[in-house]
This record gives structure tokens, sequence and C-alpha cells, in this order.
């Protein structure tokens, strides 16, 4: 391997990133893949990778859900598919369907427990990931979201290399860290020449139950002063919610009747 692909910071990477691409099983037809990415844990991807699938169905699309999050797995908990188990043929793992056909691949789907650590390096985690687009039979899709871990480590850069993405939604939170979570996944993006679609903050705001006020309960957003700043779109706010909250306890986030995501909606049609 030369010394040019094994950097990742600059132009020639993005070059020769087409070479470690991998190509999906061949009795898939996958028109468009879109990553939903941020710097740091705990801001709420899973739930706006859920919320995105959800809002794409309603609309007729055929959506499936790569869970790419190998040791903090949430994706069939929220559809209420943890029971759930793959089947399998010589040529490849069928994903899971969800009440409304939602397709799923995870690797609680593939364990006997969904409690059950998986205590594994990263070389071994990313090799998964890549697996879920070569092995899995996904059929035809009109959108694969991808629910990534936090950070810019092994899994990111796997899929950023071997995945041909669409573009990338960076999710992110009101707090005062807000510039450095973007900017995280916005540079890693930009270095490898990954279109970036636009900004969703989570945890935005709350509702106040008796005068139906919005309460800052982390404090001025700052999401749209940084998404300007770097000239990419803002593309919802999702508030502090009981009711979703409860809808992804009792694994029912089909059931969802709002949507807060229209922009994120709008932003992926026009890919």
């Amino acid at each position: 391997m030369s010394e040019k692909n094994t950097t990742c910071d600059g132009k020639e990477c993005g070059k020769d990133k087409e070479s470690f691409l991998e190509k999906t099983n061949e009795l898939n037809s996958i028109k468009r893949v879109v990553s939903i990415v941020s710097g740091k844990g705990g801001v709420g991807k899973s739930l706006i990778t859920s919320m995105t699938a959800v809002v794409l169905r309603r609309k007729g699309y055929q959506v499936g859900v790569m869970d790419a999050d190998i040791t903090g797995p949430s994706i069939p908990k929220m559809f209420g598919a943890e029971s759930y188990k793959p089947d399998s043929s010589e040529m490849g793992l069928f994903p899971v369907a969800t009440h409304n056909d939602i397709k799923l691949m995870s690797i609680n789907l593939l364990l006997d427990k969904a409690d059950q650590p998986v205590i594994w390096r990263g070389p071994l985690i990313a090799g998964t990931v890549k697996q879920f687009w070569t092995d899995v039979i996904w059929g035809d899709l009109d959108y694969l979201l991808i629910d990534m871990p936090p950070g810019t480590g092994d899994v990111p850069l796997t899929v950023f290399q071997s995945i041909p993405l669409d573009g990338i939604i960076i999710v992110t939170s009101p707090q005062d860290l807000v510039s450095l979570i973007v900017r995280k996944a916005y540079n890693m993006a930009k270095s490898m020449n990954i279109p970036i679609l636009g900004v969703v903050e989570n945890m935005s705001y709350a509702i106040c139950p008796k005068c139906g006020d919005k309460i800052n309960v982390f404090g001025e957003s700052k999401a749209q002063k940084v998404a300007d700043e770097l000239g990419i779109p803002m593309l919802g706010r999702v508030p502090i919610d009981t009711e979703l909250a409860t809808l992804c306890d009792k694994g029912e986030i089909e059931k969802l009747s709002k949507n807060y995501l229209s922009g994120c909606e709008e932003a992926l049609e026009n890919l």
C-alpha cells in the first residue's frame, strides 16, 4: 500500500478513496446511502436515524437501517425488534423487517442475549460493519441509513472509505461543546470528500406543559451559528419530548406522530 493511500488528512486520500470501496451484495440495489454521525457520544444519533427512517418509510420509500454502533447498539430496541433473528442463505444474511417493513441489521440481532457485551478490538468491529454492507441482502432500497458510533475512529473511517456514501448528517446538542462536536465530524468528512447534508440539533428545547413556552434547558442554541460558519444547512431541531422517549422505550418509534425532521427529509429527497 502506498504512503499516499495511508494518509487521510488531505486531498491525496480523497483521490484514492475509491480504491477502498467495497461492493455490496450482488442481490442489492441501493439508491442512496447516508450516514448519521457525531463528534461525540450521547447526542442522539440512533434516535435521529430511527426518526428519519420512519419519516421516509411513511412517504413510501424502501428504507434500511444499518446499526454500525457495534458496542452500543440501540436500533433494534427502538423498533421493538430485539427478539427478531435474521435468516441466512448461501448468498448472505437477510435483515429483519419492522412492523412497517423498515429493514434492520444490528449486531444485537446476532447475539444470544440483547445485554451480551461485544468485547472486540477495533479491527474486528470495523470488519463486522463492512460485512453489513458486503454480506447482508438488503434487496431494493431507496435509502440505507447508517447509525454510526461516536467520534472519528475505526468504524467511521471504515464506513467513509469502504461504503459509497451520498452524504452525512451531523447530530449535535445545544451545549457549548456544539462547535467542537460539529467541527470534528465536518473536518473528517471534508478531508475524505464526503458530502455534508447538514446538521440536526437534538435535545434542542423543552415545551412547558402548562403554558406551552419553549424552555432552553441547555442554554441558547449555538447550532445555527456554527452551521452558518461552516456553510452547511440546519436541518432540524428535536425537542426533549416525553412522548418520543416513551415510544423509544416501548420499541414503538414507528408510532411517532410528530415530524421534527422535515428539513432532513427534504435534504434526503433532494439527493
